[in-house]
């Protein structure tokens, strides 16, 4: 599985499933949430609904599927992170389960192509460099005969940097 490194907007990335740092409710909100939100449009909150009419609320760490409305991909997968609040140990468990059930329902949709936010770091204040590291060793020791490249998108340079240096680009 290749993995390469981009700073942009994930809602422009042209890959098969990009994956959302939801909130539980699934009905949209701040920063990624609510960008993947306003550029796909109300296909993907009609759908949240459906799902949230069917489950309930989504549990932290855990995903879930929506189609992709007007983003140039074909899901949404939306995963819950884990609001940081001082347990490492519970919530780095909890984020890792995020990229984990992620990649297994992109697997199971077929999904060749997968781009990851930086899941949990904004507004749930989860640290930066702990969070890129469980991302980066999650991916790695996910081994899938169907999943050709995860793309880790990054918003800003801080994560960017962390990145580079997890996967040891030259920075």
């Amino acid at each position: 599985m290749k993995i390469e490194l981009i700073k942009g907007d994930i809602t422009k990335i042209h890959v098969d499933a990009i994956v959302n740092a939801a909130n539980s409710s699934l009905l949209g909100g701040g920063g990624v949430d609510g960008a993947i939100h306003r550029a796909g449009g109300p296909q993907i909150l009609e759908e949240c609904r459906m799902i949230r009419n069917r489950q309930g609320k989504c549990k932290t760490g855990e995903a879930v599927v929506t189609n992709a409305g007007n983003l140039p991909a074909k899901y949404v997968i939306h995963t819950v992170g884990p609001v940081w609040n001082g347990n490492e140990e519970k919530e780095s468990k909890l984020l890792a389960n995020c990229y984990y059930n992620s990649l297994k329902l992109a697997e199971s949709l077929g999904v060749k192509t997968i781009a990851f936010p930086n899941i949990s770091t904004g507004v749930y204040r989860f640290p930066k460099e702990l969070a890129g590291k469980i991302a980066v060793d999650e991916v790695i020791k996910f081994h899938s005969d169907i999943i050709e490249k995860v793309i880790f998108v990054c918003f800003d340079d801080e994560n960017e940097l962390i990145y580079k240096k997890l996967l040891d680009l030259n920075p």
